[in-house]
């Protein structure tokens, strides 16, 4: 089959591998689409000890069952040959505390397709039947291959709790802080402002319903307290993950307001903890998702409460190295690359 391969930073090839099997408890998946993640980008500049060369990367996607192992009915019964699924690329061992409380994504035993085993931007996957889901009537792979993302959009909706008539503040326009924005929204936030310094991504934002913030033209906590009357917002999300977007994100909190921690671009910095303190702002970590939330993504993905169109953009496997460089360097109108094997 041909495999698009990460033999180095910044050094893909797109080459003939073996096409997998699938184990017993496993499916064979013909992989429709697969989309390309932010964590995927910094592996690409070899940034990520997750993952290591060589490597087919490909967490996010969706395809064809192709062929189904003797054990895999047991995890997965309405999984057949020529179903169409998505897959939750999370394995879990379901047998540990974080397991037995939902919270799969947590397990201390996972593994990731896509960097501890084969991904996707291949022809073909093998994945655990018990990870793969059936789209839903009518929902193509290009749809099916956005569960992923939207998951994390879902676990940090969640994690935000009631926002219901409270403002809210996104920084970063990625896809997941335009995936979260929609979420924040779809739970009836009041407002949601979203920052990002792209402009071409923060006129995305601004179709999406937020209130756009331009850092470069306006002090992004001071336009946020104007707008609030000083008050600040009830939950803020830092979808970027550096030292200035977290501090800013504690700026903008209003007393006993909500700081949700998605971006991971540096590894640590330094937080105002003193102000976290005075003003009792809770801040959480928020880890992918668990299979509830994945589930959950799927149906709003087939009930259409979500969307990255129009700025998805489809390529063939062959032009993925030249994606994962046109993203690093300028990102622009794209909310998702997806490539086709």
């Amino acid at each position: 089959m041909k495999a698009l391969v990460w033999d180095a930073a910044r050094t893909m090839t797109l080459r003939d591998e073996a096409e997998p099997t699938a184990a017993a408890d496993e499916v064979l998946v013909r992989v429709g689409h697969a989309g390309i993640c932010g964590s995927e980008l910094s592996g690409y500049l070899g940034h990520n000890a997750l993952r290591i060369p060589p490597l087919i990367m490909g967490h996010e996607f969706a395809g064809e069952i192709v062929d189904v192992g003797p054990l895999a009915p047991a995890f997965r019964p309405v999984l057949t040959v020529g179903s169409l699924v998505t897959v939750n690329p999370l394995w879990y061992c379901g047998d540990c505390e974080p397991c037995y409380a939902g919270l799969n994504q947590l397990c201390p035993n996972r593994r990731l397709l896509g960097a501890h085993r084969p991904g996707a931007f291949a022809e073909f996957i093998s994945v655990p039947a018990k990870l793969a889901l059936l789209l839903p009537a009518g929902m193509d792979t290009r749809i099916g291959a956005l569960t992923e993302p939207v998951g994390c959009a879902v676990r940090i909706a969640e994690l935000a709790g009631d926002v219901a008539d409270a403002d809210c503040l996104i920084i970063g326009a990625g896809p997941i802080g335009l995936l979260s924005l929609q979420m924040l929204r779809h739970q009836g936030a009041a407002r949601v402002f979203i920052a990002e310094i792209d402009a071409a991504r923060l006129e995305m934002g601004a179709a999406l319903g937020g209130i756009a913030i331009q850092p470069r033209e306006v002090d992004t906590v001071e336009y946020v307290r104007e707008a609030t009357g000083g008050a600040g917002v009830a939950v803020s999300v830092d979808a970027v993950g550096t030292a200035l977007t977290r501090e800013q994100c504690v700026a903008a909190s209003k007393t006993s307001g909500r700081l949700i921690l998605s971006g991971l671009h540096e590894e640590s910095s330094v937080m105002p903890v003193a102000a976290m303190i005075r003003s009792e702002i809770s801040a959480r970590g928020s880890f992918a998702y668990s299979p509830a939330n994945f589930a959950r993504a799927l149906e709003l993905l087939g009930a259409g409460a979500i969307r990255l169109d129009p700025w998805i953009h489809e390529a063939p496997l062959a032009e993925g190295g030249a994606w994962f460089e046109r993203l690093i360097e300028a990102p622009g109108d794209v909310s998702k690359v997806l490539l086709r094997p």
